[in-house]
């Protein structure tokens, strides 16, 4: 799956991620529409980040997921944003 940046960026999660990358940002696309705020969606990800793939451990945030995942709270961010003025 090719993630495109505000900032222009293309990455590819077959190359750009490791497999417990993925499986991370499988989870936080999940909660990017779930999420009730950024706050929560950044606890989920903390969570998702400590536990690891299958509990595995911890998994570190690489620039690519931190990048993506910078996307994903504005789009958390803009969601609320909408729902709040009734869009």
């Amino acid at each position: 799956m090719i993630l495109h940046t505000r900032g222009g960026a293309a990455l590819d999660t077959s190359i750009d991620l490791s497999a417990p990358e993925r499986h991370i940002l499988q989870k936080l696309l999940l909660w990017k529409d779930m999420a009730v705020s950024v706050e929560e969606f950044r606890g989920k990800k903390e969570q998702a980040l400590r536990d690891g793939w299958n509990d595995s451990g911890p998994i570190r945030e690489s620039r690519a997921l931190g990048g993506i995942i910078q996307e994903l709270e504005y789009m958390v961010a803009q969601r609320l944003l909408a729902e709040k003025m009734g869009h």
